[in-house]
Order: C-alpha cells, then sequence, then structure tokens
C-alpha cells in the first residue's frame, strides 16, 4: 500500500502539500483557537506539517495517518522529538485509539467519496462536541464549458460546489455547523502549482531515462498553460471548520 511515485516526485520537498501557504496554516491554527494539549488527528497527513508546526505554536499533540511511505518517512523526521505520531495506512479505515478535540483531512475528501462520506470518517475519530476541518476544491467562477472543468481537474461541474453551495452543503444537508474558514488565495495556488513544475523540471534533469519520465515531460509540457487558464481563475479552495449541530 503506497502513493505512486510521480505523486512524490511532484510534491518535491515541499512541507505543505495543498494550496496554502505557512502563513495561512497559522492563521487557521490561531483561528480555530487551539490550546496546549489539545488532541488532533490528521487524516491523509501528507509530511505532517500541520501536526508538527501546531505543535510548536499551540502544544498541541495528535496522531497523523498517510498512504505514503516517503510521506510518512518525512513526517516522522521533521517531527522528531515531538509529541505527534505518525502511522503508515489507509486513512479511510483508522480509528484514533482516543476521541481527539480537532479531526482534520485536508483536501483528500476522495478518502469518503466526497464531503459527506469524509465526515462520516472523520467523526468516528471526534469527541462529543469537537471540531472537523475539510480541505475542499470549491468553483470560484461557474465554469463556462466542459474544457474548462476537465482543466481544473473534474469530470463534471457536479464535482465541485460554489462556495455558497458548499456552505449550504455542510449545514442543511449534514447537519455541521461552519464556525471558521480559511481560504486559499490565487497567490497561494500559484505558489503550490509552480512548486511542482520546478520540482518536476529538476528531476527530468536528473531521471532523463526513467519509465516516469515521458509522462512527467508532458505534464511539464501542459500544466503552467492549464494552471493559469483555468485552474487560478475558476478553482478555489480552503480549508473549513464544522461542529455538529445539537
Amino acid at each position: 500500500m503506497d502513493l505512486p511515485r510521480h505523486h512524490v516526485i511532484r510534491e518535491g520537498d515541499l512541507r505543505i502539500l495543498n494550496p496554502f501557504s505557512p502563513a495561512k496554516l497559522a492563521t487557521l491554527g490561531q483561528a480555530i483557537k487551539l490550546r496546549a494539549g489539545d488532541r488532533l488527528v490528521d487524516l491523509c497527513c501528507g509530511k505532517g506539517e500541520l501536526l508538527r508546526s501546531w505543535h510548536l505554536a499551540h502544544g498541541i499533540r495528535g496522531i497523523g495517518v498517510d498512504i505514503s511511505t516517503a510521506f510518512i518517512t518525512e513526517a516522522r523526521e521533521h517531527a522528531a522529538g515531538l509529541p505527534v505520531e505518525f502511522v503508515h495506512g489507509d486513512a479511510a479505515g483508522f480509528v484514533a485509539p482516543e476521541p481527539a478535540d480537532v479531526v482534520a483531512c485536508i483536501g483528500a475528501t476522495w478518502i469518503g467519496d466526497g464531503v459527506a462520506g469524509t465526515i462520516e470518517i472523520l467523526e468516528r475519530s471526534l469527541r462529543p462536541g469537537g471540531m472537523l476541518l475539510i480541505g475542499e476544491p470549491y468553483w470560484r467562477l461557474d465554469p463556462p464549458d466542459q474544457q474548462t472543468v476537465e482543466g481544473c481537474h473534474a469530470q463534471t461541474r457536479d464535482d465541485f460546489r460554489s462556495l455558497p453551495e458548499l456552505v449550504a452543503h455542510f449545514g442543511d444537508d449534514l447537519g455541521w455547523d461552519l464556525v471558521e474558514m480559511v481560504l486559499a488565495s490565487q497567490d497561494s495556488w500559484d505558489r503550490y502549482a509552480a512548486a511542482h513544475w520546478l520540482n518536476i523540471r529538476t528531476w527530468l534533469d536528473a531521471n532523463p531515462d526513467d519509465e516516469l519520465a515521458p509522462q512527467l515531460r508532458a505534464e511539464l509540457d501542459t500544466d503552467p498553460v492549464r494552471h493559469v487558464r483555468y485552474q487560478r481563475e475558476y478553482l478555489g479552495w480552503g480549508v473549513f471548520a464544522l461542529r455538529k449541530r445539537g
């Protein structure tokens, strides 16, 4: 069980594996009013930067789970000596040994086939009255055609919601109050997307004969134009803090 190698190459030396800057990750930790000793569970934790940085800033402790052996290895190295644990495994089946104050899935709602199913997974590890964090794309602008939809890595317009539709979905459909949110900017989208291009080019220069080289060369040929034409204009991304309605 592992993540395909091209994902690891693309992320390279990035510590945050989504369109959030370190400043926005710090803002989120402040906004949800973390307290020393709070227990966090981060499903699909990537390289563990949320847990590491929030322990240093707020004194939290917790567990991160990810399917990538490379990411988990890096997470353990960067958080060595801290009261955070990293587990290699399938986040969709994970239940924390102790209910947590905050349970997160930042940008990987595919583990539950969407927002609703992912919330069900997260709630298994949440204490009563605790908080969920969901990272999810949304349409900044309504896509005018199928080409735009596919340029944003979607199959249909319904793969994502507009921001009002997403907020209404949390409350009206699923019964959770939205209590905080921090949204990516076009600049933070650029920083994340463009970092991939440099990582890919650096890898290609060092590995021209690798079996993945043609695939990643094709990605570098097309992804910059796709990003500036479609993704940065039409697709937003944010982290949403939820508490269950009584």
